[in-house]
């Protein structure tokens, strides 16, 4: 069964910075795509970010290209999310998610962990 686990979620000032993390365990983590996803309060789940097995592929959503960075350690079962200039618009719950694939669109990633919290303040 697969597990995630983010952590590193916080308040932080607006033109901050965050590192989310996501230990990953249940199934090979280096086979599968990694992701991450975030809900606002009254809105609907969106997708952020996402990296293929290998760690040689990243997609981002519009909104947090330029600011926002994916990575993964395959040796650690972890991947990461860092976040630099954040926006109050970043604020909301960020998951951790995974799919059955190497490499996964958006609708695709169907594992999510509990969540993080991410406050920003302007």
């Amino acid at each position: 069964q697969v597990q995630l686990v983010e952590s590193g979620g916080g308040l932080v000032q607006a033109g901050g910075s965050l590192r989310l993390s996501c230990a990953a365990s249940g199934r090979t983590f280096s086979s599968y795509a990694m992701g991450w996803l975030r809900q606002a309060p009254g809105k609907e789940r969106e997708f952020v970010a996402a990296i293929n097995w290998i760690g040689d592929r990243t997609y981002y959503t519009d909104s947090v290209k330029g600011r926002f960075t994916i990575s993964r350690d395959n040796a650690d079962n972890t991947v990461y999310l860092q976040m630099n200039s954040l926006k109050p618009e970043d604020t909301a719950v960020y998951y951790c998610a995974t799919a059955d694939y190497q490499s996964a669109s958006p609708e695709e990633f169907k594992y999510w962990g509990q969540g993080t919290q991410v406050t920003v303040s302007s």
